[in-house]
């Protein structure tokens, strides 16, 4: 073998590894991302009903959702959309007057489950909206309504639009 084809071979060697590593490189840099993290979860839940403890259990149920996402790196689009006797976990109005009046069950609730509800949106991004028709029909100001809540223009058409058009999984608790 002459002196140059020695210089050759080693140059070609080198180049061919190095050729491997970038594109073993690029491709874990393409599988990376699926590993890393699955599809976002979209998660919609479905808050019509007066009942404050039934209203504690799916604070609780969405608590440990986000938390197994955080934990596990999924990220996640939650949400909560409030029709009818829903509208009483938005406000601290006690909506006298009307078929969604505070009963003493809320009212002794009301602060822990307001600050519950507001944690998990302001730490864990968890989404409120509130249906502007039933805001409408009891004449409530917007401006009684909680800070973090959206106001859609039907809570009912939302869920269907989330389900349908965007993937959300839908939950009511029971």
């Amino acid at each position: 073998m002459s002196h140059s084809a020695r210089r050759t071979l080693p140059a070609l060697s080198l180049g061919s590894l190095g050729m491997a590593a970038l594109l073993l490189m690029a491709g874990l840099l393409l599988v990376a991302p699926k590993a890393v993290g699955a599809d976002e979860a979209r998660v919609v839940y479905h808050a019509d009903f007066a009942d404050p403890r039934r209203f504690s259990s799916m604070l609780t149920s969405i608590h440990n959702m986000v938390m197994h996402y955080d934990d596990n790196f999924i990220d996640y689009d939650v949400r909560i959309v409030f029709v009818a006797h829903g509208i009483r976990f938005v406000t601290d109005d006690a909506l006298a007057g009307t078929p969604f009046e505070e009963d003493d069950r809320l009212r002794e609730d009301r602060d822990s489950l307001r600050g519950r509800l507001l944690s998990l949106n302001s730490l864990h991004n968890v989404r409120l909206e509130l249906c502007e028709v039933t805001r409408a029909a009891i004449q409530l100001g917007e401006d009684e309504v909680y800070d973090a809540v959206d106001f859609v223009p039907s809570g009912v058409v939302r869920i269907a639009e989330l389900q349908n058009n965007e993937g959300f999984a839908y939950i009511k608790v029971e």
